[in-house]
């Protein structure tokens, strides 16, 4: 029997070079993977002579992003455009680089090391939450302040102070240019005249401005400090001693503060609305918080005494997965992937957005808001049966997500504060629409309307 190659694949057809394709992209990424999708498990599209492939099943996608992990690098436009951003990061980098990278930054964020930011996380949650009155609320504007200030004073034991408003929007601008620059094969000097290039310029200035600062003060002070910088300027590589440049430092810094906020403020920003929008499952994430903590702070240990509001949090994801397509990556060898034939240097394409909702994987109402499938039966396993590989908003593979601890407990602190404090309720009847930058965001923001609940 002759085996399948690319070329055997479903694909819509191709019209002049995929052109009309890419324009597409820019205007809305995930309509056009969608209309992939009733295609196949497997999918593929040629853009201006690069081969494409969607994997829409998840065992397929363990296939290629764990078992064939060794035959992947990123797409090269992708670190391209975030290395400009964020400088070589673990996020962007590749091969002997990356591995040095992610195997010395795993001992900063071991599930241990991050308990020991709880207490930071719930003091910057709560000063927050305390200048916060009753009434509508920009939802997108205070998450973005609590996970700032959250990132700051793990990360330089610092307040953010002043610089939330400014900052946020700099992170926001330079995501939005991140995206838009990522569908052209070059990027324009940023001293050219054109649209966007001045607020690129003024947004990256306060970046560096901000963190670079802060880097700054504590090499020249020599001051220890039990903050991820000090982790950081402390790391040394188990096997060669070594440790991390200078600029490495910084460039840890800047990715860590730039994704680490943002992903986990986007989180909470749809968590919030689903709170808001399902007052059952409010009311009863409300009731076991109140059960749990009887009006004290929580802290790391308090995690697992909170199984529902998890639940809630997961369910979040699943629905609006912060990261709603993952980077895409490159075949450096040929491999078989279900029986098809992928060349080298084919481009692999993963969406969580259409996994997360695809009614083969979630059969009970893939589209519903529904924690309990996140929950454990009498017999601790989950309720439903959820496939390996069709719930990923950390991602897949050996580039998971080092945060994902880190992102966890803070979102599930801060849930809980906001669920002491107030009661949340819509001043929409329509769902916001999702709009995807580098995160999958309400397109016009979220105002919700908080009141302030009554504690003895």
């Amino acid at each position: 029997m002759k085996s399948l190659t690319w070329n055997d694949l479903p694909a819509h057809p191709d019209r002049w070079w995929g052109l009309p394709v890419l324009a597409a992209m820019r205007r809305d990424y995930l309509a056009v993977i969608a209309a992939q999708r009733p295609l196949g498990d497997l999918v593929c599209q040629r853009i201006l002579g690069e081969r494409g492939v969607d994997v829409f099943d998840p065992e397929l996608l363990r296939v290629v992003m764990v078992d064939h992990a060794d035959a992947l690098i990123r797409w090269q436009r992708g670190p391209e455009v975030f290395a400009e951003l964020m400088g070589q990061s673990v996020l962007v980098t590749e091969g002997a680089t990356w591995q040095r990278q992610r195997r010395m930054l795993m001992q900063a964020f071991t599930p241990k090391r991050v308990a020991g930011y709880a207490a930071l996380m719930t003091e910057a949650a709560t000063a927050g939450l305390a200048g916060v009155q009753d009434g509508e609320v920009a939802m997108d504007v205070l998450f973005s302040h609590l996970t700032m200030d959250v990132i700051s004073r793990t990360l330089f034991s610092t307040p953010i102070g002043g610089d939330t408003a400014a900052a946020a929007q700099a992170v926001q601008v330079l995501s939005e240019t991140a995206l838009a620059e990522m569908f052209w094969p070059f990027t324009l000097p940023d001293w050219l005249p054109l649209p966007g290039k001045a607020a690129k310029r003024r947004a990256q200035r306060l970046m560096h401005g901000l963190l670079g600062g802060h880097v700054a003060a504590r090499r020249a002070s020599g001051e220890a400090r039990a903050d991820l910088l000090g982790m950081l300027m402390a790391l040394r590589d188990e096997t060669t001693g070594e440790a991390l440049s200078p600029r490495e430092v910084y460039d840890q810094c800047m990715v860590s503060f730039q994704a680490g906020h943002e992903t986990s403020a986007t989180a909470l920003l749809w968590w919030s609305w689903l709170m808001a929008a399902h007052p059952e499952a409010q009311a009863r994430a409300r009731d076991e918080v109140d059960a749990v903590l009887a009006g004290r702070a929580p802290g790391a240990d308090d995690l697992a005494a909170l199984p529902y509001l998890g639940a809630t949090l997961k369910e979040a994801m699943r629905l609006y997965p912060p990261v709603a397509a993952v980077m895409t990556r490159r075949l450096t060898r040929e491999i078989t992937l279900g029986g098809v034939r992928l060349p080298a240097r084919t481009l692999v394409r993963v969406t969580p957005w259409l996994l997360h909702r695809d009614p083969r994987w979630w059969p009970d109402a893939p589209l519903g808001f529904k924690p309990e499938r996140f929950l454990p039966g009498p017999d601790g396993k989950l309720r439903d049966e959820i496939p390996r590989g069709a719930y990923i908003p950390f991602g897949l593979g050996p580039r998971v997500c080092l945060g994902q601890h880190f992102a966890v407990l803070e979102m599930t602190l801060i849930a809980a504060l906001v669920l002491q404090r107030f009661e949340l309720a819509p001043t929409s009847t329509d769902a916001p629409k999702p709009r995807m930058a580098v995160t999958l965001r309400p397109e016009a923001g979220l105002t919700l309307r908080l009141t302030s609940r009554t504690r003895s």
